[in-house]
């Protein structure tokens, strides 16, 4: 009897880790677009960029030994909190957030890069606020592109498998997720098994995918008229 657990775990995990994706990655590209100095900007880009070039498993390596229980915050969370992180839900959310964050991040910036200055300027000559100039013009005219990225985001995340596999561990009804439940079938020679998975993941994809493409088009319509 297969064990659909995964589809729940890597659900809520993606679920929960591109909400606080979403956010960030918008406040870090909104900060990044409006930096002047460009030695900081290309620097931090890249370490917010890293995560995307970086094989998962050293992304992996390097969160366990952050938020391992003798890395700072993991052993400061067991110390003050007897909070274990790694090995355990949380940590596939911070796997999930941290190699899905770059896709958010990217995005974002690139969709707010392409809105015309003319009409943030525009805004202001009307004596709109900076928060009314974000949300009414910037955030509006850049939403196709940043629907895109969360999308994009959200299906990384759901199929992070290195660095969850490194900090989370593959833990039966707590950090299995899609991903790693293929894995562990295939290893374990349930074809069968890892088929079902499989079938699933194709089938998220494949979703995600047309929400993307809807969006897509949607943006090169408006464009054209």
């Amino acid at each position: 009897m297969t064990d659909w657990s995964p589809i729940f775990i890597s659900m809520k995990t993606a679920s929960l880790s591109i909400f606080i994706t979403f956010f960030l990655g918008l406040i870090v590209a909104y900060g990044i677009v409006k930096m002047r100095n460009d030695s900081a900007k290309i620097v931090l880009d890249g370490i917010f960029t890293l995560p995307l070039v970086l094989p998962p498993t050293v992304v992996g390596f390097f969160l366990l030994y952050i938020f391992g229980v003798r890395g700072p915050i993991g052993r400061f969370f067991l110390d003050f909190f007897t909070v274990k992180i790694a090995f355990s839900w949380t940590a596939t959310v911070i796997a999930a957030v941290v190699m899905s964050f770059p896709l958010m991040y990217r995005s974002a910036r690139g969709a707010f890069e392409q809105v015309d200055s003319d009409l943030l300027d525009a805004g202001r000559t009307l004596g709109m606020s900076e928060w009314k100039i974000f949300w009414k013009v910037l955030f509006a005219n850049a939403l196709p592109g940043i629907i895109s990225g969360g999308i994009l985001a959200y299906a990384r995340g759901l199929g992070e498998f290195g660095a969850t596999a490194m900090l989370a561990g593959n833990i039966a009804g707590q950090t299995r997720t899609l991903p790693m439940a293929v894995y562990s079938e295939v290893a374990a020679g349930n074809m069968g098994e890892a088929f079902n998975f499989v079938v699933v993941i194709v089938i998220i994809s494949f979703i995600v995918i047309s929400i993307m493409d809807y969006f897509s088009i949607r943006k090169e319509k408006q464009w054209r008229y």
